[in-house]
């Protein structure tokens, strides 16, 4: 194949794969070389679904220090019954906007008492960010966080002992 010509489709089935890291979005065809496909020989659209986006969004909140859990009181109610099943919802207390290639978040959260609620927002900003950036492959264009309650230890407990 000489320089400037296009690559046949022997030329990409004999290329040795190239491992392609986790997290990172290629326009060409994951796996092989980037320099034997291009854009213009690979047409197509990759589409991601809001709640995958959503998705990803918890879990990164959730990771961060001092959230206690995502959801205003009624999604942590509904939350609560299904854990009893054994079912969890990833993107409990995160809706996104996805557009074309930018997405906005609204992420709502229990802090921890009695840690800095502006830091805990701050780094669920960041967090959240960042995850959808790497793992969807994204821009974000804006990450709103609301603080709905405060959860201080041992009120849990008082709770189940009153039932």
């Amino acid at each position: 194949m000489t320089a400037n010509a296009q690559p046949t489709p022997a030329d990409v089935a004999t290329a040795s794969p190239v491992p392609v890291s986790a997290g990172s979005v290629d326009a060409g065809v994951t796996g092989t070389p980037s320099g034997l496909l291009d854009d213009d020989l690979t047409p197509g659209r990759t589409v991601v679904a809001d709640a995958v986006v959503a998705k990803v969004a918890g879990i990164a909140a959730r990771e961060v220090a001092g959230v206690h859990a995502l959801g205003g009181g009624a999604a942590r109610a509904f939350g609560a019954l299904r854990d009893v099943v054994g079912s969890t919802d990833l993107g409990q207390g995160v809706r996104v906007e996805v557009g074309e290639t930018q997405v906005a978040a609204d992420v709502t959260i229990v802090v921890e008492y009695p840690v800095a609620v502006t830091q805990v927002a701050d780094a669920v900003r960041e967090a959240v960010a960042t995850a959808i950036e790497q793992l969807v492959g994204m821009d974000v264009a804006e990450v709103n966080v609301a603080v709905a309650d405060v959860h201080v230890p041992g009120d849990d407990d008082e709770d189940d002992a009153g039932l």
